[in-house]
């Protein structure tokens, strides 16, 4: 689509601000409906907000996948999964009233994290059993989207009869919605807008991902080093600024069911993406780095959820144990992903 290396990167540059700034506001409107609907900032993060801000994503990752990119496509889905749990870190290093972890722990928060992990694992099994498919599909995309509906029927559930709730202290903030919450538009603008915002930020995704084909194509990066450290962090750039408005508006629960629930919400592009390409099973077309970046996820969700089981209260200048080693271990990957 472009002629030349410097048109891409600034075509890639306009569509990550466009990216940005369209978070930032979509943020502050998923808080309010949560309100409004009463759906709670779990559901409303995990679910709504989570498929908008998946959306540069998953039309990156198919647009990549459909021109028969599929290691772009894979890494840009495999590093913006790895990047999202690395922005609750950095929500935990601005929210200094306490470690993030103890504040929003939730019970749809920890189903969601185990479902994550238990999600991730699908693909990277695939990659390494033996190549099948059925009417062109690898079992495993429909597996991923019958788990992801069962796994969210839990989340539901959790929502509406908890079985287990984390112990209230000075520094929990509860997830409590407010129907009688103040707006100067009705419910069905507030609709409006976000669907709007939506589509605007799917737009900017599509357009994001082709510059970067070029780039990938032109330059001396892989296509692993682009999708994993370019493609997918700044797709990712709803969540970061979604994670530290939701933080700023002291909606802390949406913030970590937005990362959370964005993360398994991906498993669904990473089907979507087996569909798009046709040139076998995605799968079976990736290498190592993608399984490398895979594994690196379930660790780091991994570290997650055992901080929001452990609930340390303050950690070394008020950043949990888990937020640095997460970090820690990003950038060791990140600096291999470079060198290799």
């Amino acid at each position: 689509m472009f002629d030349s290396l410097l048109a891409s990167w600034l075509t890639f540059a306009l569509a990550a601000v466009v990216i940005a700034v369209t978070g930032v506001y979509i943020s502050r409107l998923a808080d309010l409906l949560a309100d409004r609907t009463g759906w709670g900032e779990a559901m409303m993060g995990g679910l709504l907000l989570a498929g908008v801000t998946s959306l540069p994503d998953f039309t990156a990752t198919l647009t990549a996948a459909a021109h028969g990119y599929a290691e772009l496509a894979m890494s840009n889905i495999m590093g913006s999964l790895a990047v999202n749990i690395v922005f609750l870190a950095v929500g935990d290093i601005l929210y200094r009233k306490a470690n993030l972890e103890h504040a929003a722990a939730s019970s749809p928060n920890l189903i969601q994290a185990a479902l994550l992990i238990a999600l991730l694992a699908i693909p990277l099994i695939a990659m390494v059993t033996p190549e099948y498919a059925l009417l062109g599909l690898h079992p495993a995309t429909p597996l991923l989207l019958f788990a992801y509906l069962v796994g969210y029927r839990s989340v539901q559930s959790s929502q509406e009869r908890p079985m287990w709730l984390p112990r209230r202290t000075a520094q929990t903030v509860e997830d409590k919605p407010d129907r009688a919450r103040r707006s100067r538009h009705g419910l069905s603008r507030l609709w409006a807008v976000f669907i709007a915002q939506a589509l605007i930020i799917a737009a900017a995704g599509w357009t994001l991902m082709t510059a970067a084909e070029t780039i990938a194509v032109r330059s001396a990066l892989s296509q692993t080093a682009v999708g994993a450290l370019f493609t997918g962090v700044f797709t990712s750039l709803p969540e970061l600024v979604t994670t530290i408005a939701a933080i700023r508006y002291g909606a802390l629960t949406l913030a970590v069911s937005n990362i959370v629930g964005t993360n398994a919400f991906n498993m669904l592009v990473i089907a979507a993406a087996d569909v798009t390409y046709r040139e076998g099973s995605i799968y079976h077309a990736i290498t190592s780095q993608q399984l490398l970046w895979g594994l690196v996820t379930i660790l780091m969700t991994a570290i997650l959820l055992i901080g929001l089981l452990q609930r340390e209260r303050y950690g070394i200048a008020r950043i949990g144990l888990e937020s640095a080693l997460i970090l820690v271990i990003y950038a060791a990957v990140a600096v291999a992903t470079l060198l290799i």
